[in-house]
């Protein structure tokens, strides 16, 4: 989905404190239609943000999935959770750099996995079939469903 004032969203972008609020009900949303079903965290960017301190909060998240992370934001409450939490980062990243993700992935909670993919910038330009894999691998190797 997108957030508030994103693409065809209505609203106007809110610095994150609204956009809790529309992950919370995406959450709800999707609780709600598949009561049964785990239910993970995920986001890249910005989005990322969001997600995952939304998910490290939310009884209902088995797994938190960061891809592109920018690190240098507030993320104390994710580095604290004890959920299972996979980060995605490119090796370029020209926005939010890896040696940040390094330092707060070094920081964070067990268990938590970071795969770093080579040569690939913010937007993962010609390598998003290798973060879809990586993402595949990590779900499988951990077992999260």
């Amino acid at each position: 989905f997108n957030f508030r004032g994103v693409g065809g969203s209505a609203g106007t972008h809110d610095n994150g404190v609204g956009e809790r609020d529309d992950f919370t009900a995406g959450l709800d949303f999707m609780h709600t239609r598949y009561p049964d079903a785990p239910l993970w965290a995920a986001g890249m960017s910005f989005g990322s943000w969001i997600a995952l301190n939304v998910g490290a909060a939310d009884e209902r998240v088995s797994a938190l999935l960061g891809i592109a992370i920018p690190a240098s934001r507030d993320f104390s409450a994710v580095a604290g959770s004890t959920k299972p939490k996979f980060f995605i980062h490119g090796e370029r990243d020209e926005l939010c750099p890896l040696q940040e993700v390094r330092t707060f992935y070094a920081g964070a909670a067990e268990p938590k996995e970071l795969v770093v993919i080579d040569a690939a910038g913010h937007l993962f330009d010609g390598k998003v079939g290798e973060v879809a894999d990586a993402i595949e691998d990590l779900l499988i190797d951990w077992g999260i469903e």
